[in-house]
């Protein structure tokens, strides 16, 4: 029996040769896996002792040679190509240890150039993995060092690797080949800066946990992150207290952080279900949270908190008198951490990035049956190299400017039909989700006035994710007080809308962008 060895990631590699060596396995090896063995004492063949060609081009032909394809190809079953090895004088290869050029680890260095990468793409090993992996019936093929005691405890106990092991070594290796060519892919179309939408769309993620379930107890799921640096998103967060992020927890989280990105000054936002439901912004991150948490003491109840400045020890005291499912904060004063680990169950995340946006050329997916819908994300709050537009005969306030801009950051969030008010920059009522625009007003109004009180709406502000296709919206915020309406504009009827305004006082502004959000 004969194995061929050659790796990147040295783990355990010296170990496996012993026990190779001691179970009478030969071992081929190349360059630096060679050598590492040689100064261990173990015993094994230089690959270029096989062929009988030299290693050339700076290492980057090695193993590219037909008796190590042959010796991996060959169908211990077929007498044929058996007899062909023999008249070819090319023995037989059972066992493959390869793992690849470190790629991922290259192009995640600061600053590394296009040539480093390139030359960091590995040939010889896929190939070799690729023929070992096609013959899974007579070659034992291992990719992952977490395999070495798998495959040694089956060599020992029955003299060879099982089929049932080889077959499930054979898909790791086209898992982990596919990975990698992937990763290459996406790394050469973002260095090209084109084509945001190629023609086949291939995308890889790694596994950061299991989780208990998805949505609901009947569903299973996990939680994957994509390959690079992604500072300021969940999956960069570390997490100083509490149980496991749930399913919900994180695309709740997500949420919720997308939305705090919209903000400068120190800012609050408690989410539920997807939705924000409390927003508040101040000049101290105390103040901000009290507006936060008073907007919807109700629905804060087992929600998410994400804050963008550090958490203090008055906030956290504060904070540990409700139950929060999850906090997320860039930093935290020590007695603020300790307040809070108190409480075995909340989930305290710490994300020092916390105010970088994404990118705007990521990605928004949503799995259909059957496909993927791929868009952009919506990056923009408003159009570029345009101002926004007042249509009503008055003008709102520099005071009302700054709620509208509050609101309208909010409702670019609300799940559509969407509706948001806010008052001295503090969120007072959402209406999210509804299958007409009238009910979200509606539906906000009462919320605020249930929660806050009668006169919450006087004096506030509302914003609409989408344009008002009657002048009914109007007419429900003139009733609950509203001074000033932000919305996109574009309907048909947009006059209407106007003129209700202008008949009841109320300043409205046109933004020319929508932000539907299904």
């Amino acid at each position: 029996m004969r194995a061929l060895i050659s790796v990147s990631d040295k783990t355990g590699i010296v170990e496996l040769a012993k026990e190779f060596v001691s179970l009478g396995i030969e071992i081929i090896s190349t360059g630096g896996t060679y050598s590492k063995l040689k100064e261990a004492g173990v015993k094994a063949i230089e690959i270029s002792e096989l062929t009988g060609f030299p290693e050339c081009l700076d290492g980057r032909v090695k193993t590219l040679h037909p008796i190590v394809h042959a010796g991996l190809l060959a169908m211990r079953s077929k007498p044929e190509h058996m007899k062909q090895l023999e008249e070819l004088k090319i023995e037989t290869i059972d066992i493959v240890v390869v793992n690849l050029y470190p790629f991922k680890a290259t192009i995640l260095k600061d600053g590394v150039k296009r040539e480093e990468a390139v030359e960091n793409i590995d040939i010889g090993g896929p190939t070799m993995l690729r023929s070992a992996a096609k013959n899974y019936q007579d070659v034992a093929v291992i990719v992952d060092p977490r395999d070495y005691e798998t495959v040694l405890a089956e060599l020992k106990s029955d003299g060879k690797v099982s089929l049932d092991t080889k077959f499930y070594l054979m898909q790791k290796v086209f898992m982990h080949t596919s990975n990698y060519d992937t990763m290459i892919a996406d790394y050469l179309k973002k260095e090209r800066k084109d084509e945001a939408f190629p023609e086949t769309l291939t995308m890889t993620f790694e596994k950061v946990q299991d989780m208990r379930y998805g949505e609901n107890p009947h569903q299973s799921a996990a939680f994957y992150r994509e390959i690079g640096k992604k500072k300021g998103s969940i999956v960069d967060a570390v997490q100083l207290n509490g149980k496991e992020l749930s399913f919900n927890n994180i695309n709740d989280t997500n949420g919720a952080l997308e939305l705090l990105k919209e903000f400068t000054e120190p800012t609050v936002v408690a989410c539920k279900h997807g939705n924000p439901c409390g927003v508040g912004s101040a000049d101290s991150i105390l103040k901000a949270w009290t507006k936060a948490y008073t907007a919807d003491k109700t629905s804060i109840f087992g929600g998410i908190v994400v804050v963008n400045r550090e958490v203090t020890k008055d906030m956290a005291k504060e904070m540990k008198k409700i139950f929060l499912e999850v906090i997320v904060a860039p930093s935290y004063e020590k007695e603020a951490l300790e307040i809070l680990q108190s409480k075995k169950n909340v989930r305290v995340l710490q994300l020092e990035d916390i105010s970088i946006p994404q990118p705007s050329s990521a990605y928004d997916l949503k799995k259909v049956n059957g496909g993927l819908i791929v868009q952009t994300i919506d990056s923009k709050l408003l159009p570029e190299n345009s101002e926004i537009k007042v249509v009503t005969k008055i003008e709102p306030t520099k005071e009302q400017m700054e709620d509208l801009m509050f609101a309208w950051k909010m409702v670019k969030f609300v799940k559509s039909n969407g509706i948001a008010m806010a008052k001295n920059k503090q969120s007072i009522g959402i209406g999210p989700g509804q299958v007409n625009r009238v009910w979200a007003a509606s539906q906000s109004v009462e919320h605020a006035k249930e929660l806050i009180g009668a006169q919450a709406t006087n004096g506030a502000v509302l914003a609409s994710d989408a344009f008002f296709p009657f002048d009914d919206c109007v007419e429900v915020a003139h009733q609950a007080g509203i001074t000033a309406i932000i919305q996109p504009g574009g309907s048909v009827r947009d006059e209407d809308s106007i003129k209700k305004c202008d008949d009841y006082g109320i300043a409205m502004i046109f933004t020319g962008m929508r932000h539907f959000k299904h």
